[in-house]
């Protein structure tokens, strides 16, 4: 159900987008290895609770109007639910990914595979790329991540084939391996984002080109607060991202907030679990 503060009539200039997202059921999720600081095999993870809290962000997804695409999990891919990783879809174009490590590097072909048999048009990478986790797109530029998971070299590779400019952001924290932990676009042309993800001079371009970015501070960046979902107006983010929520509110955003405890044990928010098609 959307919580009830939606409900609310506010003074904003917003307006929700209808979008397509691509999800993938977290069937056979569990923490067998460790790849990122998030994960810890000895703490253990459930794939019922996955699954639970994965079915509430879908139905919220579909509450606020946008279609969901669900590909067909794969035993022994514990982290193929994180769709975004799988590829990047600007204008109707499928750029793939390539997985920085052997254990989720089967996840490239089942969703370059996915689209295939949708009819996209898809580009095999020659470079490492995880996807949207680190290609954010806005209506201008795509901001693209490096640093741990995504060669800088596939920024270009992107670039070229899909004809958007790309924007590369240096990340310098583990705890933020990818771009969609610690920035999301909110829609005309901002962005949220944590500054201590970045390096100084990453930090600068962020500054110059969005100076009315919303920052976050590191607790709510810590329960990965900015791996966020924003269709212009509503903003599906995790809920212990207290503070991140009174700041979107009081830009005159519309909080949705979603458990997702369960799969950040893998590193993984809402962001993670939503490959935005766009066509």
């Amino acid at each position: 159900m959307i919580p009830a503060n939606l409900a609310v009539t506010t003074q904003s200039h917003r307006v929700a987008t209808t979008r397509h997202y691509l999800m993938c059921r977290p069937e056979f999720f569990a923490v067998t290895y460790a790849i990122n600081p998030w994960m810890d095999p000895a703490a253990g993870a459930s794939a019922a609770t996955a699954v639970h809290q994965w079915e509430a962000l879908k139905r919220a997804y579909e509450e606020l109007g946008h279609k969901v695409s669900v590909i067909d999990p794969i035993d022994g891919l514990p982290d193929m639910v994180f769709a975004a990783n799988g590829a990047l879809v600007v204008d109707g174009k499928v750029y793939g990914a390539r997985f920085a490590h052997s254990e989720r590097a089967a996840e490239a072909p089942a969703y370059l595979n996915w689209f295939t048999g949708q009819g996209y048009p898809v580009k095999e990478p020659a470079f490492t790329n995880e996807g949207e986790g680190d290609f954010l797109t806005l209506d201008e530029m795509i901001l693209a991540g490096t640093g741990f998971r995504t060669d800088v070299a596939a920024h270009m590779e992107a670039q070229e084939f899909l004809g958007r400019p790309v924007i590369t952001l240096r990340l310098v924290d583990p705890r933020f391996y990818h771009l969609d932990t610690a920035l999301f676009p909110l829609g005309d042309g901002n962005i949220a984002y944590y500054p201590g993800a970045f390096s100084e001079g990453s930090l600068n371009v962020l500054r110059r080109l969005f100076p009315d970015a919303i920052l976050a501070g590191e607790a709510d960046a810590t329960v990965l607060g900015l791996n966020a979902v924003s269709d212009g107006l509503n903003v599906v983010v995790n809920a212990e991202a207290t503070g991140l929520q009174d700041s979107l509110t009081r830009a005159g955003y519309q909080v949705v907030p979603v458990d997702l405890s369960e799969l950040r044990k893998a590193g993984g928010g809402p962001k993670c679990c939503t490959l935005e098609i766009r066509s």
